[in-house]
């Protein structure tokens, strides 16, 4: 209890509250506009947090990451064009509400549903927290080692292409990650004379050049895309008859948007389409699905928003990104000096909570945002591609320069920037990549530890119980499936001696 209030204090900071409710704004914008998103927006603005103290600076991106994701059912509804990968499901209702002439009633929807899914996520996070607590006091190296492997395997499914291709991706990412000093034998690898990779290769050029330059080379062949605005007079909040009508919805989807956020690989698009998906379920008016069903947008976007405070307890509690944007927030909390996992709760406590309570400021602030925003927002999006991408590559180029003010840093921005595109030319994700990059210093370092606490006889991993459970976890992720059609999906040998 002691830890909640003291989290809570450490962001009563009138200053903090400012920077918070700029980046709220900030974050909307982002959403807002069509192209850019809240991974892209985290990866922007992580060299401008590299200043800050760690609170402020981790608050300040997942504010970016809640508030963009919220922003991304203004343009779904608005113009057909989800602002967010995790808005595409709110088109589906939205949209046909707007053209009916009901925009302001749709998001209003939209806002109170996202206020209500992101609250629940926050007190199941904070709920959560004890339990990871208490856990933590079993975790040695050998555990942590096991811990990342099981990370890593959640590679295939992270991204958005085929297992394979993800884990290629993923190998990548972790060959990055043994650019230089092996800090066991002092050897430099890959460095190839030049003194600024001695210390590996930074996450935030990388990470500039795979979510914001890669992206923008990506909006560079849309340029003659079109947009049409829906006319809206004003915003207004759901009838009484709308909450009888999705409250039920709104709840089941806050529960669905938190378990799937819980889970590693997972993120806010999985949970709006489950969630979208089982409001239909459960409708008497299925048939009203697709032509302007409010249930539809409340099922969507309460969904989206409570996996984003789900997908912070595998960030925090077990160093596992949840979600793409995750895996930018835990970057920037590893250049902070930071140590996410089970420990989080116990050692740094205090920064844990204040991260809760930030999460949950910001989602009250939605309401107003929503309320009084949205038809200024719904404007901004349609700031022209050739004006709005060339300010984003100035914004990438400056941010992978300030941070050791290296010119190898930005070249390295624009060759991940270029490798990015390419990568999503030929179906390849780029997040494995970047968790790749992330998680494989981490094994790395972690193994090492492991070998010297138990005298290099790795073996003994396999006699300590959490290491066997994350290795078989492990199993279960790689080959879990392909047994699972193995065995069930066999044909009745019955029938194949009648053939």
């Amino acid at each position: 209890m002691n830890d909640l209030i003291s989290g809570l204090l450490a962001i009563a900071d009138p200053q903090l509250l400012i920077i918070l409710f700029a980046a709220t704004l900030a974050g909307v914008i982002i959403g807002a506009l069509p192209g850019l998103n809240a991974t892209t927006g985290a990866a922007l603005m992580l060299p401008f947090t590299i200043t800050m103290d760690p609170i402020p600076a981790i608050a300040v991106l997942t504010t970016i990451y809640c508030s963009a994701t919220f922003a991304g059912a203004i343009t779904a509804i608005l113009i057909n064009t989800p602002g967010t990968s995790a808005s595409a499901t709110t088109c589906l209702d939205g949209y046909p509400m707007a053209l009916r002439g009901e925009a302001g009633r749709a998001l209003g929807m939209a806002t109170v549903s996202s206020t209500f899914g992101g609250i629940v996520s926050i007190l199941c996070l904070m709920a959560a927290a004890p339990l990871m607590a208490r856990a933590a006091y079993n975790f040695a190296p050998p555990e942590y080692f096991a811990l990342t492997v099981f990370g890593l395997s959640m590679l295939a499914t992270i991204g958005d292409g085929s297992p394979i291709k993800n884990l290629i991706a993923g190998a990548v990412g972790v060959l990055a990650a043994t650019v230089g000093k092996d800090l066991l034998t002092t050897v430099d690898r890959f460095t190839y004379g030049m003194s600024e990779l001695t210390e590996g290769i930074g996450f935030v050029p990388v990470m500039i050049g795979l979510f914001g330059i890669s992206e923008l080379l990506v909006q560079a062949g849309r340029l003659s895309v079109e947009r049409q605005q829906i006319k809206m007079k004003a915003i207004k909040l759901p009838s009484l008859a709308d909450y009888k009508k999705v409250w039920k919805t709104i709840l089941r989807s806050s529960g669905i948007g938190t378990f799937i956020g819980i889970l590693p690989a997972e993120g806010a698009t999985v949970a709006s389409m489950i969630g979208y998906n089982e409001a239909r379920r459960w409708s008497k008016t299925p048939e009203e699905f697709g032509k302007g069903a409010i249930e539809g947008i409340a099922g969507s976007e309460a969904a989206n928003n409570a996996a984003t405070g789900g997908a912070m307890v595998p960030t925090l509690a077990l160093g596992i990104p949840g979600s793409p944007t995750a895996a930018v927030i835990l970057a920037g909390m590893m250049i902070h000096g930071l140590q996410p996992g089970p420990t989080m709760f116990t050692e740094q406590a205090v920064f844990a909570y204040a991260i809760f309570w930030s999460m949950m400021f910001v989602n009250i602030l939605f309401i107003f945002v929503g309320l009084f925003g949205a038809k200024l927002f719904a404007r901004i999006s349609f700031v022209p591609i050739p004006i709005l991408w060339p300010i984003v590559f100035t914004f990438s180029i400056v941010g992978a320069y300030a941070l050791d003010q290296s010119i190898i840093d930005v070249w390295i921005a624009i060759g991940a920037g270029f490798l990015g595109y390419f990568m999503r030319r030929f179906g390849y994700s780029v997040v494995p990549l970047a968790i790749g990059l992330i998680l494989g210093g981490m094994l790395e370092k972690r193994l090492g530890q492991s070998l010297i606490m138990l005298d290099d006889q790795w073996w003994l991993m396999l006699t300590r119980p959490l290491c066997i459970l994350f290795f078989a976890l492990t199993f279960l992720a790689l080959f879990g499936s392909a047994i699972w059609r193995r065995l069930f999906t066999q044909r009745d040998p019955l029938k194949s001696m009648g053939e």
